[in-house]
Formats: C-alpha cells, structure tokens, sequence
C-alpha cells in the first residue's frame, strides 16, 4: 500500500473510525486490523479510544496557529464522548480563576462519567443532568466551519462547585474563601450574575448553599 493513499485519507480528517479507514484503505477484517496497528507503531495515527483515530498529518497540514490547535482539542473533546462541552478546570484555568493548570481536557456530558488516557492528553467527562446542560459558547475551528463548545467561565465555575463533593458548609465556606483558591476577581460582573442565575435556577440546595456564602461574604 502506498504511503500517498494513506495520507490521502488521513491528512483531510480531523478524526476518523476503524470504519472510514476500512472503506479509505479497501480492508477489512484481520487485514484492516493488520494496517491499524502497522500505522499505529508507525505513528501515522493515534488511537483516541477503541476505533477512534485522529493524524498528526492532519495538525500539520490543517492547524494554523497555538490558538487553533487548542480548538482543534477542544473538538475532539466535543466528539470522542458526544454531547458533550468543555468546562470545569480546564475552563478555570484558562481563565485563571483556578492558579493550577491542567493538562487533563475536563468536559460535561449527558453520558456517564468516563476517563480516557492517551499518549498525547486526558480527557475527562463528568455527568449533570439535562436542564443543566448549557451554559457554553459555539466557536468555529478554523475555516473548517466545525463548532467548539466550551463553556463560560461561570458556566465552569457552577459546573465545578456543583460536582465537588463537600460535607459540612464549613468546608464549603473555608473552599469558597481559601482552600479553593478560587480567584473571585477574575469574574466579570456578568458572570457573577449568570452565576446567581444558574444557580437559583438550578435549585440545588447545596448551590444555594454556596450562594449564601457567597452573599454573606460580598464576593458576588
């Protein structure tokens, strides 16, 4: 098999399947499974989750700028485990709201909890339930027209104080003012109000909970 006919396929895909390599690449069976594994130890494709590929042909051929390799990421976090929307403390660290910086690509989703590992990054789902999933921005990858969604930093903000577990309020408060180390002031006026929004209109009583708190304390 030529390596023209190889690249052909895999430098014009942002992801593909075991499938569409099967119809590209004209295998099947133990022969499909043969040039997978050859063109995995080659390199020429990395394996995402069981049939699930992308190709660093395609980020060298497609990716323009840091800025939208970081996008390209965030689509494929959008599609390894779909619906789904980048948020929690990937969001917060871009942001700066949280002063660590993860690697991890940490994502919301309608599906069970998952965690997959690959040699390039992590990436990690966590569940919420459907009225309380939205909250994030559609950005488009590149001239592909492919929408990113991640989402807002109040969006991510309520997402992470939602799913992390406390057991008194007085953990919950010295979290919120120390242990945290939530930097407060990297939220806009706006987002502190969609804050108080999604958080009344989740009707969460640990949030509202948080809410007090954080009244009581005069951050929002």
């Amino acid at each position: 098999m030529r390596i023209n006919q190889i690249l052909s396929i895999v430098k014009s895909l942002p992801y593909f399947t075991k499938q569409n390599l099967g119809v590209g690449l004209k295998r099947e069976g133990e022969d499909l499974n043969y040039w997978i594994k050859k063109l995995t130890s080659e390199k020429m494709i990395l394996p995402l989750k069981k049939g699930f590929y992308i190709s660093p042909f395609y980020t060298e051929t497609a990716i323009k700028s840091p800025e939208q390799l970081e996008l390209y990421w965030v689509y494929l976090a959008n599609v390894l485990r779909s619906p789904s929307y980048v948020s929690l403390e990937y969001v917060l660290s871009k942001y700066n709201i949280i002063p660590e910086t993860t690697f991890a690509l940490t994502s919301i989703t309608l599906k069970s909890s998952r965690v997959y590992n690959t040699s390039k990054t992590t990436f990690i789902y966590r569940n919420v339930k459907r009225e309380l999933f939205y909250g994030y921005q559609l950005l488009v990858f590149g001239n592909t027209g492919l929408e990113v969604r991640i989402a807002y930093p109040y969006k991510a903000l309520f997402d992470f104080l939602y799913l992390k577990p406390f057991i008194s309020n007085k953990e919950t408060e010295d979290y919120l003012l120390k242990s945290g180390r939530i930097n407060w002031d990297e939220l806009s006026r706006m987002d502190k109000d969609k804050l108080v929004e999604i958080i009344n209109k989740s009707r969460s009583k640990k949030m509202k909970t948080i809410l007090s708190i954080l009244y009581r304390k005069r951050i929002i």
